[in-house]
């Protein structure tokens, strides 16, 4: 079983950055991939990052390459989403989540949700 609480949204303006944050509990860490997808009203949930707990492996989707960064932290439990250079369509909300698959991109291969956190990009 795994408990993930993301934090760290809020309104930015076009042009800015914001850092998410993912603490997770439970155990084992290394058993699962870990991944940062967003939601907007009436849409799918869309892949943005993933990484695998020892850090050695991540992707993320074309449409945040370059601007987006995910990462852990080991001692502290947490997956970081940096995100500069914030566009008004990067608007949505942010789910962690945890997948027992290796580098799946799609959300049905997830299996524990943290509740979301709002993201909104102002032009």
């Amino acid at each position: 079983q795994v408990q993930l609480v993301e934090s760290g949204g809020g309104l930015v303006q076009a042009g800015g950055s914001l850092r998410l944050s993912c603490a997770a509990s439970g155990r084992p860490f290394s058993d699962y991939y870990w991944g940062w997808f967003r939601q907007t009203p009436g849409k799918e949930r869309e892949f943005v990052a993933g990484v695998n707990w020892s850090g050695s492996s991540t992707r993320s989707a074309d449409s945040v390459n370059g601007r987006f960064t995910i990462s852990r932290d080991k001692a502290k439990n947490t997956i970081y989403l940096q995100m500069n250079s914030l566009k008004p369509e990067d608007t949505a909300v942010y789910y962690c989540a945890a997948s027992r698959y290796y580098g799946v991109t799609n959300d049905e291969a997830y299996h524990y949700w943290g509740q979301g956190t709002q993201v909104t990009v102002s032009s």
